[in-house]
């Protein structure tokens, strides 16, 4: 059988002009900072994936409202080879309870000014362009 793609999911949260972010322990990206997320588990839904990856990652509780973007992470090893795929899923989650604390395979977790993101931290590929797009569409929502 040949490798296939790993799915897996964002869960991208914003509250008052900011997105909740963590800085991540493991490969791919280690120590860049992304939206909290990781591999769906067989039988789980996307949406349910958002929400238990939140929770392990940061211990907020959010409710996942829905899909907004799909990104792929291709990654290559010193030779070119790829070596990973993976389609990350990024689902809209309403904030609920909880201020991040990292914990999983998190180094860190806090909540991050949209505007600053970019000047402020290390991201890994599309986190900024992912975060405006979700705080456009709240923004929409919200009206």
């Amino acid at each position: 059988m040949s490798p296939r793609p790993i799915v897996a999911v964002l869960a991208v949260v914003i509250r008052d002009g900011q997105a909740l972010l963590v800085r991540r322990a493991n490969p791919p990206d280690a120590g860049l900072w992304g939206f909290p997320g990781g591999k769906i588990e067989f039988g789980e839904t996307f949406l349910s994936a958002a929400e238990r990856e939140l929770r392990e990652e940061t211990g907020v509780r959010a409710e996942a409202t829905h899909v907004f973007n799909a990104v792929d992470v291709l990654a290559h090893d010193a030779d070119g080879k790829l070596e990973h795929h993976f389609v990350l899923i990024a689902v809209e989650c309403r904030w609920l309870a909880g201020e991040p604390s990292a914990a999983d395979d998190a180094l860190d977790a806090r909540w991050v000014d949209l505007d600053r993101m970019e000047a402020d931290l290390s991201l890994s590929r599309d986190v900024a362009r992912v975060a405006r797009q979700a705080a456009e569409l709240r923004h929409f929502h919200l009206r």
